[in-house]
Parts: structure tokens; sequence; C-alpha cells
């Protein structure tokens, strides 16, 4: 098996998860790959059989490997996402973070699940992306967003008005802190927690949540997916906050933004046992009475 190592910073308490992982990963015949800042960072608190193979954010990685292995929460698999691309690499989380929504391999789970990947015992789940088209260099080269694009206010004295267009026709000029266009799977992170609604991964919609609302009647709403969104900021400062997933970029208040579904999808891995709906029910605490 191909796989390949990817990471951030790791806290001391779990560099024993991280060495397991590593030991299995180089005890077969596969080539390994390690993601080289994350190794660099580790490498004086890891034991290595052999020297692994690197790759950085601007190696291909296409045809080289089989899996991707995202060691840390949902945003280290958010970072993943950027160097896997349109690739089709599957990747999968084990979860070091909190909550962990992607990352669907608990560190207890972690010798089960391997067997269970390399003997082809899971399930690829299709992502879809949403990607800025205009202005289109802003990201560079990765312009595109697994959970969601937000605007924000630039500071806390400025309140945006986004005036916003759906397939050319307008739809409202928001009074608000901000604006969130989310993907399904972005619907259970930031959208959530400014009252949008959970999609299930396979949803073919966006959903546009506003931040704060001055105008208490508004509401998110839920959009067929193969639309064109366009906005247009206006502010008394000079310019405003634009993220894709946890990056971040000013832009000028003349400049506007258009938004589309992304041409091609993630593969995410998920072991059969954990569906959709336990996963909300374990990390939302849904149902969690004493009558259950």
């Amino acid at each position: 098996m191909k796989v390949a190592l990817f990471g951030k910073h790791v806290a001391d308490q779990i560099i024993p998860c991280v060495q397991e992982l590593v030991d299995h990963f180089q005890s077969g015949d596969g080539i390994f790959y390690i993601y080289l800042p994350f190794y660099e960072s580790i490498r004086e608190k890891l034991r290595f059989d052999r020297e692994p193979e690197f790759f950085d954010l601007q190696t291909d990685l296409k045809g080289k490997v089989d899996f991707l292995f995202s060691i840390g929460g949902d945003g280290t698999i958010l970072d993943a996402v950027r160097i896997i691309g349109n690739s089709g690499i599957p990747v999968t989380g084990i979860n070091m973070g909190r909550l962990g929504f992607l990352s669907g391999i608990s560190r207890e789970q972690l010798n089960p699940a391997l067997a269970a990947i390399e003997n082809g015992n899971y399930l690829l789940e299709k992502r879809t992306l949403l990607q800025l088209i205009q202005p289109a260099d802003l990201f560079g080269k990765t312009g595109f967003a697994l959970n969601d694009l937000t605007v924000y206010k630039p500071n806390v004295m400025s309140m945006l008005t986004i005036k916003t267009w759906i397939n050319g026709e307008f739809l409202n000029a928001y009074w608000a802190d901000g604006l969130i266009v989310a993907t399904p799977t972005g619907s259970t992170a930031y959208s959530l927690s400014c009252t949008g609604p959970i999609m299930t991964p396979d949803t073919e919609n966006f959903v546009i949540t506003p931040i704060a609302s001055h105008n208490l009647t508004v509401r998110p709403i839920v959009l067929r997916d193969d639309v064109e969104i366009r906005i247009r900021v206006e502010s008394k400062a000079n310019e405003f906050l634009v993220s894709l997933d946890s990056r971040i970029e000013k832009v000028q208040t003349s400049t506007g933004l258009i938004i589309r579904k992304a041409p091609f999808k993630i593969n995410l891995l998920r072991l059969p046992e954990k569906d959709f709906f336990q996963t909300i029910r374990e990390k939302l605490n849904w149902g969690l009475d004493n009558r259950n």
C-alpha cells in the first residue's frame, strides 16, 4: 500500500499514536510519504526505521499514493484538501482534535481501522467543493473550499452591506457582520453555529447563511449547487475579508466575487459502521436524554 501522511504540529501526548502509525506503514513493502514540514517538527520525537519519501504543497501525489492520512482535527483535513486537489486520492482523518466531523477515525480505532482499509473494507464519499471564480488569483491555484467561503467585516466597527445575486437575479442585501456560502460538508461547520441547517453530504445544494444579521427577518437559504453566486460588498471601510476554509485574504470593496461549484470532488474515506447520522448523534449529542 502506498500512503501519504499529512499533519501539522503534534502535541507530546499523542506522539505514541503517531509512532504507532509510522511503525505500521514502515513494516510492509509499501511506499510511505510524509509531509515535509510535519516530518521536520516531529523527527526528533519519533523513530524511523528507514527514511520516508517527502512531499510538500507543491508536490503532485496523483498516481503515487493510494490514500492520504490526515493526523489532527477537521482543520488539518481542510489543509490536506489543498494538496489533494483534483487528484482523486482518498483522504481520511485520524482525529487528534476535539469535535472531528470529518476526521472519522479515533485514536482507539486506529488498528482495526488500518486493517479494514488494507482489506478494502471502506466506503468513499464524494464531497462537493465550491470554487472562487472571481477574483481568480486571490488564493492562487487553490481557490476552492470543502467547507465554505465566508465574507467578513475587517474590524469590529464596520458593518457590511452584502448584495447577493443568484444566476443574475437579485437575492438580497444583507446588513450583517458577514456572509457564509457553505457546501453540504460545511453545513456542520461555521454555518451551523450561525443557525444554518444541516445538510447530508450527498445533498446537491449550497446554503447561504448571514452572520449576525441586522435584519432579524433574514434567515439562511438553501440553493441548488449548480447556480452562480455573485457578491458585492459595501462598507465604510475600504476592504473586507474573504476566507476559503482556513485561508483568509483581504479584498477591496470595489472587487466583486463570483462563486460556483468546483468541477471536481474530494473522495472522503469512511468505515462502513460510521454513517453520517451516527456522526451527528455522537458529535452534537442528538437524543442525549436519560429517557433514552
